[in-house]
């Protein structure tokens, strides 16, 4: 009975230590970032869309976009998403400052894609006003079959 006291007694303590502190990152405090308008703020996207060429299929084509933050308040990417198996993002996850520079950096994978023409998106949510709090991120090329060359 005493040993289940102190597991009681554990168990409480170690949960109210994760809970302790601001944890304004957590995905429900970033969703609330982006409807807070007194939180808003402004960006630049200094790069939107991307041609990579021609690639052979196999090949793996790294993109990055760039975002700068224009306004008074940090700059969230709150939700960044490709729009296919084919292309993983990752992003700047810390806030970023006025007058600093946030990424997306993709990794666009052809062997899980198809030869031919591609058009490709990545879809990011960030805490700007209704209209700016999204945005379509895109790049195109050509994925090469097996037996063509790149040029």
């Amino acid at each position: 009975m005493k040993y289940l006291f102190f597991l009681i007694i554990a168990v409480f303590a170690i949960a109210s230590c994760n809970n302790a502190g601001d944890d304004s990152e957590s995905p429900r405090n970033l969703e609330a970032l982006r409807k807070d308008s007194a939180k808003f703020t402004t960006v630049q996207w200094l790069d939107t869309a991307y041609n990579f060429g021609a690639k052979k299929m196999g090949d793996v084509v790294n993109i990055t976009f760039r975002c700068k933050n224009t306004g008074d308040k940090p700059l969230y990417l709150i939700d960044v998403r490709p729009s296919c198996g084919c292309t993983v993002a990752d992003y700047t996850k810390e806030p970023v400052a006025p007058g600093r520079e946030g990424r997306v950096d993709a990794q666009f994978d052809t062997k899980k894609s198809h030869a031919g023409d591609v058009h490709k998106s990545i879809f990011v949510t960030t805490n700007t006003a209704a209209g700016e709090g999204h945005r379509s991120l895109l790049f195109s090329g050509t994925v090469l079959a097996d037996s063509a060359t790149a040029k």
